[in-house]
């Protein structure tokens, strides 16, 4: 039977070091971490469209800038997304909490769009460095919980970074300068952190081999992705939509200027999302892949509903109901494929996961902000919610039919 920590005795890949923690601080710290990474990632959001005014920028160049971390982040994902299978957890994660810190300090002195480019460059290599060695050190150590962990811990610190920004763009005289320098403080206590992080993997030869460019999926997870990736498209596509243009949307429908209205429309996806995951993540997890499909196609639905119409009130209801989907959608995906990994093949595959999901989360933004520059943020917003419907609706298809023919 599985414990719900795996003691450390299991993974005789220790490092001598003076008061290592012991498993459940680890993930507790781990956790942490990966809550930090993703706060980052989504604290610029509300402070776009500040960069606009005070740098002349376009909406497309905004989106330039979001997804410069997202295809970043993809190659991280491709080249180094299995080193810590190599070099062990503890190695890589270091790696990647140092190369953020940097990517903060760029962030908070950062006057051009090439520089802000540049910091979400530095942001997108450490967090993809990150995520597959805190996802798959989380499932070294406490493998029962890892799925719900890992889905809803960078959820809740998108939700925390998208609003504690907002709420500094608001008040505070210099908001890019002070959010920034608040994250360098947080990475650099978790660096400190990390250096008593235990080795939770057995470290094995191959590291520099493990560097080419591949996209690993174990043959006894292959059909399971193949059913959850429209579900895995579709949650990142309106995540990216909502991370790089939400705030945009917002101030069009809303008629406000303040940068709490795009924070709380961030706030609402990703707050419902972790609400949704904690409420039904111990259920099976098909059927959570098919109630987050639910949720997305019928949330998205109301918010297009919403801004055909003009009702601010209506569009912020179906952002909640399509938060429960984006949450339940990643987190039954990452569920319905991750047990199906050997210990070994954890972080290769957790990257591939990534690699649809960051995907899904660029490519649609790059093209929603060329179109929003020649059709408006309302058209494009339909076009895209248009999209994550029929990916819903494919992924809800596919889930039932898979159930009818186990059943």
């Amino acid at each position: 039977m599985t414990t719900e920590y795996l003691p450390l005795s299991a993974a005789p890949a220790k490092v001598p070091f003076p008061a290592r923690m012991d498993a459940r601080a680890a993930v507790v710290v781990q956790v942490l971490m990966s809550a930090a990474f993703l706060a980052a990632s989504s604290a610029p959001t509300p402070l776009y469209a500040m960069y606009q005014e005070q740098l002349h920028l376009t909406q497309f160049t905004v989106t330039v800038v979001f997804a410069a971390y997202a295809l970043a982040l993809l190659a991280a994902l491709l080249v180094i997304g299995s080193l810590s299978d190599h070099l062990g957890r503890r190695a890589v994660i270091l790696g990647a909490l140092a190369l953020e810190t940097a990517a903060m300090i760029v962030f908070a002195v950062s006057g051009n769009a090439a520089e802000l480019i540049s910091a979400r460059i530095l942001q997108g290599v450490a967090t993809g460095a990150a995520t597959a060695a805190l996802g798959a050190a989380l499932a070294d150590l406490a493998p029962r919980r890892a799925p719900l962990v890992n889905s809803v811990a960078p959820i809740i610190g998108m939700a925390v970074g998208a609003l504690g920004s907002a709420a500094l763009a608001a008040s505070a005289p210099a908001p890019a300068m002070e959010v920034f320098v608040i994250l360098i403080a947080v990475f650099a206590l978790l660096l400190v952190a990390a250096l008593f992080l235990p080795e939770s993997a057995v470290r094995r030869p191959g590291a520099l081999k493990s560097l080419r460019i591949s996209v690993f999926v174990p043959p006894a997870a292959r059909k399971a992705l193949l059913v959850a990736s429209p579900a895995l498209i579709a949650v990142w596509a309106i995540g990216g939509f909502m991370l790089s243009l939400g705030p945009s949307l917002a101030r069009v429908q809303t008629g406000s200027a303040s940068p709490m209205v795009g924070g709380w429309l961030v706030f609402a996806l990703t707050s419902s999302g972790a609400v949704a995951v904690f409420t039904f993540g111990r259920r099976p997890a098909a059927r959570v892949l098919v109630g987050g499909a639910a949720a997305l196609l019928s949330g998205v639905a109301v918010t297009l509903g919403a801004v055909v119409a003009g009702q601010p009130v209506l569009l912020f209801l179906g952002v909640v109901v399509a938060g429960a989907g984006f949450g339940t959608g990643f987190q039954g995906a990452m569920r319905t494929v991750m047990p199906l990994a050997k210990a070994s093949e954890r972080a290769s595959l957790l990257s591939t996961v990534y690699v649809i999901s960051y995907l899904a989360m660029s490519v649609p933004a790059i093209a929603a902000g060329l179109l929003a520059s020649l059709w408006g943020i309302e058209l494009t917003a339909i076009v895209v919610g248009g999209i994550v419907i029929a990916l819903s609706a494919l992924a809800l298809g596919g889930m039932l039919r898979q159930s009818k023919a186990e059943g």
